[in-house]
């Protein structure tokens, strides 16, 4: 006998029973509102078609999809160690939490990782160290190139790309004050610029393949929208995005249940639809068109820095773009490079796990062609992927790096808890929705208060740890400071696993050949 049958015969017989039992004890009657429920509860279940296990296991066949439902909170809190959970786990994600809070980050009893396993890194220390040195509040660093009128001191930790439609105007808002607190910069995300990105912070102003706040009708650039905005006095940068890491090759997605009426109206489309963002750009198909595009973005915005974002794919594509700024003259003043691991965009599976190059891989590969065709001396690289401690700023800052940019540390000083909700419009702490209930529980003058406070104990940390490297200047961290475990019995160098090449020598159109099939 079946589950179904059990189940339809154990309905009529509680049935009968009760109607028995209630003729001499009226009181009975009142289990019916216990028993008649799940009676309903079954009968929808035989009835429905859509799950299997409802179909076949009436009633009972509910607790797997409960079950189911509790499961990323019964892992996070009861079954993970604190070095298991993904993408962050808990030590990462605690050392966010209390800098942002400002209560007591060290730990105790040494360290819980593995250091004898493959992965593991560290630094190598100085007995000269002499942290009284090298302490200075915020290092910082000059963006801009030999065409650019109007460079920018930008912080050596900023807000990655996050738009406003994929966070809440409550997280926009306190990342926004955060970064005017402290003095650094928070990237608007190809969203458009809102007045949440203008409460007195310093901007990068993002501009993605919708054009979103600089398009015209039919969802083009246009030139006159761009610069009513690029002049404002907090945009600092302009940022072309090529590609991101979460989805490269695909385009940025908001969901219909997001785009409310304010936020259509920043972007230029209507509400309630979901907005798919183009792969690709319609104002350049070309390296040369790209490069110009550039140019006509520096003169719009009254010479401020403009780059391109980008996650690595195909090599040969990014290595055209550099001969072609060796042809035309024409050079970005910084290049942000993507790491294919994914971030805080929603996206398909697929592409998040398996499209682009991870990030270490694709920033020595920018670094060492920018440096083998003499154009790193022009050019900066912000590094932007997985940065929340001190050591992931000095081991981006050794891969090539010249500042760093974090989305999920800075989400995560918000108060997210990695609810892993971002892309549902459910995000419990009200930072990844548009949903105003939630949003409601985000106090913004406190959560600005925890991104500068997190901000400043990473600089600092950051700066600690070169001091005790005996490190000076953070434009001296090399590929050599950084070592990695490939085995239990052997350690590499950075610089053995990612080897530098000579300034200069890629000039040549058959040595850049040659190094592209040897990597």
């Amino acid at each position: 006998m079946n589950v179904r049958s059990i189940f339809v015969i154990s309905s009529i017989s509680i049935v009968i029973a009760v109607a028995i039992t209630g003729y001499f004890w009226p009181n009975v009657w009142y289990s019916l509102f216990f028993f008649i429920p799940l009676i309903l509860i079954g009968i929808r279940d035989m009835t429905q078609k859509n799950h299997t296990i409802k179909r076949n296991f009436p009633v009972i066949g509910n607790f797997r999809y409960m079950l189911e439902a509790i499961r990323p909170e019964m892992m996070q809190y009861f079954v993970e160690t604190d070095t298991e959970g993904k993408p962050f786990n808990r030590l990462q994600r605690s050392i966010v939490y209390r800098r942002a809070k400002k209560v007591n980050d060290s730990t105790p009893f040494g360290t819980q990782m593995n250091v004898y396993s493959s992965g593991y890194e560290w630094m190598d220390h100085s007995i000269y160290a002499n942290p009284s040195k090298y302490y200075q509040k915020q290092p910082r660093v000059l963006i801009g190139g030999p065409d650019c009128t109007t460079p920018y001191f930008a912080s050596l930790l900023n807000v990655s790309a996050m738009s406003y439609g994929a966070l809440s105007n409550a997280a926009v808002s306190a990342l926004n004050l955060g970064a005017k607190k402290n003095k650094f910069a928070h990237n608007t995300g190809e969203g458009g610029l809102s007045d949440y990105h203008l409460l007195g912070g310093d901007v990068i102003w993002q501009i993605g393949t919708g054009y979103f706040g600089a398009r015209d009708k039919e969802g083009n650039f246009n030139d006159a929208e761009f610069q009513k905005r690029a002049v404002l006095p907090n945009v600092k940068m302009i940022e072309i995005k090529i590609s991101q890491g979460a989805k490269p090759g695909h385009g940025g997605l908001l969901p219909a249940a997001k785009n409310t009426p304010e936020i259509a109206k920043i972007r230029g489309i209507e509400p309630y639809k979901d907005v798919h963002s183009p792969p690709n750009h319609s104002a350049f198909s070309n390296p040369k068109e790209l490069l110009s595009f550039i140019k006509k973005l520096r003169e719009l915005s009254g010479g401020k820095p403009v780059g391109f974002k980008l996650c690595i794919g195909k090599k040969r594509e990014f290595t055209d773009i550099c001969e072609a700024m060796i042809e035309t003259g024409i050079k970005p003043d910084f290049i942000t490079v993507d790491g294919g691991e994914g971030g805080t965009g929603a996206a398909p599976m697929e592409f998040s796990s398996s499209m682009g190059m991870p990030l270490r891989d694709g920033l020595a590969f920018v670094y060492n062609i920018l440096s083998g065709l003499d154009l790193k001396k022009d050019i900066k690289i912000i590094a932007s992927g997985k940065v929340i401690t001190g050591f992931d700023i000095v081991r981006t800052l050794a891969l090539g790096a010249d500042l760093v940019s974090s989305a999920r540390g800075m989400m995560m000083a918000l108060g997210c808890i990695q609810a892993l909700q971002c892309n549902t419009n459910t995000c419990p702490v009200g930072v990844a929705t548009q949903d105003k209930k939630l949003i409601k529980g985000l106090d913004v003058p406190n959560k600005a208060d925890r991104v500068a406070n997190f901000h400043e104990a990473t600089l600092k940390s950051f700066v600690e740890l070169t001091a005790a490297a005996g490190i000076q200047d953070p434009e001296n961290i090399r590929r050599e400071h950084i070592n990695r475990r490939i085995s239990q019995t052997k350690a590499l160098r950075y610089s053995d696993i990612f080897p530098y090449i000579e300034v200069g020598s890629l000039v040549k159109k058959e040595n850049l050949e040659a190094y592209l099939k040897s990597i």
